[in-house]
């Protein structure tokens, strides 16, 4: 196979499926590890794809991330039924970490009345908290435009002052081998510290998130139970690693 029509179907297989790894493309072409490990750094050099540990997966960056606007009009019901589960898991005398997301956001009402404490980089949580009467703590740092999320070095060193019994992230992919990813690296170190600082770590996904990958990985798989309304071999694949709650919707 020539080198041109070794890189087209490369290309072909990673739109199909988002992300491959170098054995299944070794597979598919009949070419040597190393051939294709030169395919995708020349891939990768023309901003064709991006290259991830063991593989390669589609072209994306921060720039391609939605704002919160968008996001909260986007399966609204999923998130909904996703957000009122998560919220009972949440227990008097928690303290609690509610991530930036329209997901956590939606957690909120159904907190009202809980005796809890909870510390968010959310500023679009800030007046939904207090509306609903929750003892409410924000961390420091720079304002995110379009996800108002508080993300950056202060961010991240005002939320190691904390603990949580329990912290809730929003998550933009969810794979078995690349686990949690989100466009941003700030917001991806901001999202890894409050697992690091939880006794329990929930992500909240909609179905939409599965088997996609984004630019910065957050945590694997295992580090963060999943609560979500997905269904299939995608889910099947991931319970082997971390503890899954299917909402109905």
């Amino acid at each position: 196979m020539l080198t041109p029509e070794r890189h087209q179907l490369i290309l072909d297989l990673l739109y199909e499926k988002k992300a491959i790894n170098i054995q299944e493309l070794v597979a598919e072409t009949a070419a040597s590890e190393s051939t294709i490990r030169r395919d995708l750094s020349q891939l990768e050099s023309d901003g064709k794809l991006r290259r991830v540990h063991g593989g390669a997966s589609i072209k994306s960056s921060a720039s391609e991330e939605p704002s919160m606007i968008e996001k909260t009009k986007k399966h609204h019901r999923e998130k909904l039924a996703i957000a009122k589960y998560a919220a009972s898991l949440v227990r008097d005398g928690d303290s609690v970490f509610l991530d930036a997301g329209s997901t956590t956001y939606e957690m909120i009402p159904f907190l009202s009345g809980k005796e809890i404490v909870v510390v968010t980089n959310g500023i679009n949580h800030i007046d939904a908290l207090t509306d609903n009467y929750i003892n409410t703590y924000t961390i420091g740092g720079h304002i995110k435009a379009t996800t108002r999320a508080v993300i950056g070095a202060h961010a991240v060193e005002s939320l190691k002052q904390y603990r949580f019994e329990k912290s809730f992230l929003g998550i933009n992919g969810v794979h078995p081998e690349e686990g949690y990813t989100t466009p941003d690296p700030e917001e991806a170190i901001v999202k890894r510290t409050a697992l690091q600082l939880s006794g329990e770590s929930f992500v909240l996904a909609d179905a939409s998130k599965f088997n996609e990958i984004t630019f910065s990985k957050v945590a694997a798989i295992e580090q963060a139970g999943i609560i979500t309304n997905a269904a299939g071999t995608a889910l099947e694949q991931l319970k082997e690693y971390t503890e899954i709650k299917v909402v109905d919707t």
